[in-house]
């Protein structure tokens, strides 16, 4: 219709605002003075409009259009579960409008139970009666407010509550998080299958049966992180030295190994599927360079930590010697970890644990940092991380531009049953359910059947030299 101006911001109400201008009068308006008369960004202008819009969730709530109080934090509590020996913490965040809550992930598994005191305990006394609405403050007010930053545990503790107010935005707007992120950058997101196997023809089995399932990459090890069933001897267990049940690993074997196991699965394989490795920081930062080196013929999509946090000196020098990809991040919990080595780009791929920083609103700001320096993300997606954090990560991979691959996880009937809405793979894609916020929800009851261990002596960093060194993971 000729000078018919539509205001698609309020089709969520099942209507439009028209307004007819006469072509033939002198007295037009250009559509920029239309929309300045008509108060756009004005609540005023439209809060007589929009308030017979009925709330739910379910539908659309505008009540901060309406001058209606904002919704508040009610409170704070965790919800545990640990069906198949691995602890899983899950923040609910109930609101003030009935109806209305909130999830997101703070699995910790090395320090659950002290995650969940740190949510108990401190942040719903911190959160009631906050608005749910403010993120970036309610961020930033937890961040600081225990003075000294970046814990583990507190930053899961943080993390679960930011993804939790995340999630009760989505429902406020009904929409999922991403459209609130800027909307889906890609169909689906492309994930890597784990394949591991005691020697390089069973591994390069396992990758063709992840490739006939429609997976394009696939991360490789020759057993556990490091081949420790390749050790043989652990002097410092026959010396009564350290913990009985401590890990033993034997370097050379695994170097030997990492080279002959790429060629087994490029023979078997072929070129077109992508392989991935984890060195896990298990080995010197010198021994790291040069079987990363021994690797480039095999042209590896990325290996992911070759140096622990205490290295990352090394990586100027990776960089001179190497042009295989390299991800690093997955025990990162500071911003001082991440800026300076994503800034002189040296590495790949950005491979931070969202829970361990504290959640989308940080892990949005490190994927627009790394967009500019053409750092992809690869954000953490184990087993300990409940469907919640998996959700959010997903949510994150639609929305960003320079996402690079998303490590991705087989949910058990169990677990879908306690976590209904729970992200899947089909072809190798993950999807998320696209229901409001983050589409996962709990069933409390069921989680309750899956109590946490009352003692947790979680040893599998527990990995020692010959004669007793601990090595760091």
């Amino acid at each position: 219709m000729p000078g018919c101006i539509q205001l698609p911001f309020l089709r969520f109400y099942s209507f439009s605002v028209v307004f007819m201008i006469d072509p033939e009068s002198k007295k037009q308006h250009n559509r920029r003075e239309v929309l300045k008369k008509i108060g756009l960004g004005s609540v005023a202008g439209l809060s007589g409009v929009l308030g017979s819009a009925s709330p739910g969730y379910g539908a659309t709530n505008h009540s901060y259009l309406k001058g209606m109080p904002p919704i508040k934090i009610k409170s704070v509590k965790a919800i545990t579960t640990c069906p198949h020996g691995i602890e899983l913490i899950v923040v609910k965040v109930e609101t003030t409008e009935p109806g209305l809550y909130g999830l997101g992930c703070a699995t910790f598994r090395q320090r659950a139970h002290t995650v969940v005191s740190a949510i108990n305990d401190y942040l719903n006394d911190f959160c009631q009666g906050k608005d749910v609405d403010n993120i970036e403050d309610m961020w930033q007010t937890t961040y600081v407010s225990s003075y000294w930053r970046n814990g583990p545990v507190l930053n899961n503790a943080l993390s679960g509550l930011d993804q939790a107010l995340w999630d009760i935005k989505g429902k406020r707007a009904n929409m999922p998080v991403y459209q609130l992120l800027g909307g889906k950058c890609r169909f689906g997101i492309d994930c890597y299958a784990h394949a591991d196997g005691k020697s390089p023809e069973e591994v390069a089995d396992n990758v063709q049966k992840f490739m006939d399932q429609g997976f394009r990459h696939v991360r490789i090890q020759p057993g556990g992180y490091g081949a420790l069933h390749m050790a043989q001897k652990p002097d410092f267990k026959e010396a009564g030295f350290g913990h009985k049940d401590d890990n033993f690993m034997d370097v050379r074997p695994y170097l030997r190994i990492l080279p002959k196991l790429f060629e087994e699965v490029r023979k078997k394989c072929g070129d077109d599927v992508e392989i991935l490795h984890d060195i896990h920081e298990r080995i010197q930062p010198m021994e790291a360079i040069n079987v990363i080196k021994a690797l480039e013929p095999y042209r590896p999509y990325f290996i992911e930590d070759p140096f622990s946090p205490e290295n990352m000196g090394y990586f100027k020098l990776l960089r001179q010697q190497t042009a295989v990809p390299i991800a690093m991040g997955e025990l990162f919990n500071s911003p001082h970890e991440w800026l300076e080595p994503i800034s002189q780009r040296l590495y790949d791929f950005i491979r931070i644990h969202i829970s361990q920083i504290g959640g989308i609103t940080p892990a949005m700001k490190v994927a627009r940092l790394a967009e500019w320096y053409n750092v992809l993300t690869a954000w953490h997606g184990p087993g300990d991380v409940s469907p919640v954090g998996h959700a959010a990560n997903a949510h994150i991979d639609f929305a960003v531009w320079n996402f690079g691959i998303q490590e991705s996880v087989n949910f058990s009937d169990t677990l879908k049953e306690i976590f209904p809405g729970s992200p899947y793979v089909k072809n190798g894609y993950m999807y998320v359910n696209e229901a409001p916020g983050l589409g996962v929800d709990i069933n409390e009851k069921l989680a309750a059947k899956f109590p946490l261990p009352e003692k947790q002596l979680n040893n599998w960093t527990q990995v020692r030299k010959r004669n007793g060194t601990a090595i760091r993971p």
